[in-house]
């Protein structure tokens, strides 16, 4: 949706190829270092990590064992049949780089406006690139990339309809790939139980649901040979031995993630509240992050920032932010109070 407003933020914005949230180095250069640190809700990343078990000293001496207890335990939380569809890798960052080359010469439609780096890495892959509005637009294409539920606003495909897609770009040699890297609080609209049909290829990050997304951890899901394919050009130890621990632990921590669920679902129920209040117009999101549009969206971004406080802007739609969620109760009271000061 178009802004009325002239938001020009986005013009003075340091350059990046694609702009991300959680940088903070280039925010310290536009509203300097604040006093209080920085609260930072410029990405999806849950603020209630997991509780880091203890590591054997041994884990960090030696390299990375097998990953074979890593992907039984994805296979487990993502309703995988076989741990073998599953390949680790070090974020899905890396497996959206390692997709393009599965191919060549093909016509890759993005569902758009989404993550940007999938369009751009299919587009340095050598391929032809359509950012699709809509599903129907993306029916020509031999690969089809969309995010589910969908960043920046958690717009949300039907898996009935996702498998029916499958199969279609499976029967002319195509596949679909379905990132659900914010799919964990919402885990009855995922296809990755679907893992091993001809055709689809499902991403999952770690990091966002469990809060760790410095440990760098990812998940590609697909049939047997396209994971083949993945692990020989992860090549090996591809995910460290310190995650291969930590991820396979939190994986396999029901209770933890099932609270966790609840948590963030009253959570972003808080922030909505809290957003509405202030004249954001809601746009969507998930338990994870919420987006608004605001015709004062710019002047919000730098108030905020010039309070330390970092929400999401985008280059390409200037009258979105994107707010993650706050954690303890004293950074919910510090963005009220900077939310307080546009008024």
């Amino acid at each position: 949706m178009a802004c009325r407003g002239k938001c020009r933020y986005v013009l003075s914005m340091p350059f990046a190829r694609i702009l991300h949230g959680g940088n903070l180095e280039a925010a310290e250069k536009r509203f300097g270092r604040p006093q209080a640190g920085w609260l930072d809700l410029s990405t999806g990343i849950n603020p209630h990590a997991y509780p880091m078990p203890s590591l054997e000293p041994s884990v960090w001496r030696r390299l990375p064992g097998s990953d074979a207890g890593l992907r039984a335990a994805a296979a487990d939380c993502y309703g995988v049949a076989d741990p073998k569809l599953v390949v680790p890798a070090n974020g899905a960052q890396s497996l959206i780089q390692l997709l393009p080359g599965l191919r060549r010469n093909a016509q890759v439609a993005v569902l758009s406006p989404t993550y940007e780096e999938h369009a751009a890495c299919w587009r340095d892959g050598g391929h032809r690139v359509l950012e699709a509005a809509t599903l129907e637009e993306a029916q020509d294409a031999d690969i089809v990339v969309l995010v589910n539920p969908n960043n920046p606003d958690g717009r949300l495909q039907e898996p009935a309809r996702l498998i029916a897609l499958s199969e279609r770009l499976a029967g002319r040699g195509g596949f679909l790939v379905v990132d659900e890297s914010f799919a964990d609080p919402e885990p009855t609209r995922s296809v990755a139980k679907e893992a091993g049909r001809p055709g689809l290829i499902v991403l999952r990050s770690f990091g966002k649901f469990f809060g760790l997304a410095g440990l760098r951890l990812g998940f590609a899901l697909a049939e047997a040979g396209t994971a083949a394919s993945l692990r020989r050009q992860l090549g090996s130890w591809a995910v460290n031995g310190p995650a291969q621990v930590i991820g396979e632990s939190a994986l396999l921590d029901e209770a933890w993630i099932g609270a966790m669920r609840q948590t963030l679902k009253e959570n972003a129920k808080r922030l909505d509240l809290l957003l509405a209040g202030f004249a954001f117009k809601p746009m969507g999101g998930t338990p994870l992050f919420r987006l608004v549009e605001s015709e004062r969206a710019e002047d919000a971004y730098e108030r905020l920032g010039r309070r330390g406080i970092l929400v999401r802007a985008f280059a390409k739609h200037p009258c979105w932010l994107r707010f993650g969620l706050p954690g303890k109760e004293a950074e919910w009271q510090r963005l009220e109070a900077a939310l307080q000061s546009l008024l």
